[in-house]
């Protein structure tokens, strides 16, 4: 995957988090390579932190999540911290209130986010993956969960996901099994959205995430909020805030330039207002 400078990348946790923007688009990097960018508690701290960051950014618009050094999107939690964050139940309980705020965030994340897979995606890495609203991957990606084989139980929240994307079948298969599954296989259930060769998978990626960038905001964010919202039990869903923001979009400068722009047959200028 290309390079990006790194002067213009924003370290956090002692770099093993890079933030980067051009063109309405944050990417944040996950760098930890020589771990194949297994999770510590530290990056999962500095991940919320550049969230945080692109999320109060007004020229961001949608956010690329990736792995650096090719080998790997995320493998999982780094295992080498067990010993001391997660040897028994209470340890444990700790670990994931301190690493749950990060995924809470990412999950109610206001913008769209777009997980860029290259090499594994595993365990952790594949709860973040699928907090993210769009999985593209390369070719040759391997997808799992091991918590079988590691002898721990992987939590309700990613159980959640991994369900509403591949149905309960599909998830007892992985999950009893922990077997890692190809690219090809991820795509065929339901895992990930689209394939790309290798050479191809970042241009695609920013291809797709500039496209998303130069369309209307509160359209994009009334559609993300409705999804959302049609994945709720019936009895918990919030048409009230789906009437709002629908209200938002007819009354916004961004509608009557999209008009204007189409009657003009030029390109539109969003604003989000």
């Amino acid at each position: 995957m290309p390079e990006i400078s790194s002067t213009t990348e924003t370290p956090y946790a002692d770099g093993t988090i890079l933030k980067h923007v051009t063109d309405g688009v944050g990417v944040i990097t996950f760098n930890n390579p020589d771990k194949r960018n297994a999770m510590s508690l530290e990056m999962w701290e500095g991940f919320g932190e550049a969230l945080t960051s692109l999320r109060d950014d007004d020229t961001v618009r949608v956010v690329i999540l990736r792995g650096a050094g090719g080998k790997a999107f995320v493998s999982g939690a780094d295992i080498s911290q067990f010993e001391k964050t997660r040897h028994n139940a209470a340890a444990s309980e700790e670990y994931g209130k301190r690493s749950a705020a990060q995924r809470a965030l990412l999950a109610g994340y206001p913008k769209p986010t777009i997980a860029c897979i290259e090499g594994f995606c595993l365990g952790g890495g594949m709860q973040v993956a699928m907090l993210a609203d769009i999985r593209l991957a390369a070719h040759g990606s391997q997808f799992g969960i091991p918590a079988a084989k590691l002898g721990i139980a992987y939590g309700y929240d990613g159980l959640k996901h991994l369900v509403s994307l591949v149905g309960p079948s599909w998830a007892r298969l992985l999950m009893y099994t922990g077997m890692r599954i190809d690219s090809a296989e991820a795509l065929r259930i339901g895992l990930v959205e689209r394939l790309f060769p290798i050479d191809e998978l970042w241009g695609e990626t920013m291809t797709i995430a500039q496209t998303i960038s130069e369309n209307a905001p509160l359209a994009i964010k009334a559609a993300k909020l409705t999804i959302a919202q049609v994945l709720q039990d019936e009895s918990g869903r919030d048409m009230a805030a789906i009437k709002a923001i629908g209200n938002a979009c007819m009354d916004s400068a961004d509608f009557r330039e999209g008009r204007q722009a189409f009657m003009e047959k030029r390109k539109p200028q969003f604003t989000g207002k």
